[in-house]
């Protein structure tokens, strides 16, 4: 167990909790966050989902790094049957592409095994800037919908949350046309309904999807293939089942018509 002093920014104090059954991994982290993170806080650790329910009796977390996969309770599992958490969360998960999809899909922050220290600079970053904010708990609507999501047999029937200046928005990524980047923000196209601005960038949501057969036609636009039905004959465009026509980059022309089959 880990005890440094409170962090102070104006009025706000922070205390972290870590989850994970292993006990080298604890820590690493605990030993990242005291002398590698300029940040002081007040660290507690537990072994797993039930310990961290004794802990947080006595002990008020801010912000919690809990560990995907542990024996008995998988990590999700704190959150089961928990309506408005008053703590933030940063997943940790080993390379699991099903728990990892879960999560981004769900517009929430998570750290891979092991610990990179600039990737954890960053999500505490994140953290407190959305303490800054005043909005350092997760949104109930995002957690649920990533309860919803473990649930699913094939990460292809996620639904993929999208936070944006009206809201969050939720999509099946059948219902996704194409997006466009507006500088630092997409422009998302949807099937029959308008298009609406997320303040995420293109690239974040092509890393997301590129495994679920959206395309990088231009570095501007990232294209849902099943809509794609027409190819121009010296591949410059291609035309979407609702007549838009979306340009191809010539650094991009081999790549798309590698993905389309036409070579």
């Amino acid at each position: 167990m880990s005890h440094v002093t409170l962090y102070n920014i104006k009025d706000i104090m922070i205390n972290a909790l870590i989850i994970d059954d292993e006990i080298k991994a604890r820590h690493i982290l605990a030993n990242y966050l005291e002398t590698m993170i300029p940040e002081e806080m007040t660290i507690r650790q537990a072994r797993s989902v039930d310990q961290a329910v004794e802990v947080m009796k006595t002990f008020k977390p801010g912000l919690i790094f809990l560990d995907v996969e542990m024996p008995g309770k998988f990590g999700f599992e704190l959150l089961a049957g928990r309506k408005n958490p008053d703590f933030d969360i940063i997943f940790i998960t080993a390379f699991n592409k099903y728990a990892i999809q879960a999560i981004r899909f769900s517009a929430l922050d998570y750290l891979l095994k092991p610990i990179c220290v600039e990737e954890l600079r960053s999500a505490i970053e994140r953290h407190i800037e959305k303490v800054k904010e005043k909005n350092a708990r997760p949104s109930q609507v995002l957690l649920d919908n990533l309860m919803d999501n473990i649930k699913k047999k094939e990460i292809k029937d996620f639904r993929l949350a999208v936070p944006s200046s009206e809201g969050v928005f939720f999509f099946m990524l059948d219902e996704i046309l194409r997006l466009e980047a507006d500088k630092n923000y997409t422009s998302i196209h949807l099937v029959g309904k308008r298009p609406f601005v997320s303040s995420k960038t293109l690239k974040h949501f092509d890393e997301m999807l590129a495994d679920f057969n959206f395309i990088r036609t231009h570095k501007s636009h990232l294209v849902n293939s099943r809509y794609i039905k027409q190819v121009s004959h010296n591949s410059q465009y291609v035309l979407l089942s609702d007549g838009s026509q979306v340009e191809v980059s010539r650094r991009k022309k081999e790549e798309v018509q590698q993905q389309l089959n036409l070579r």
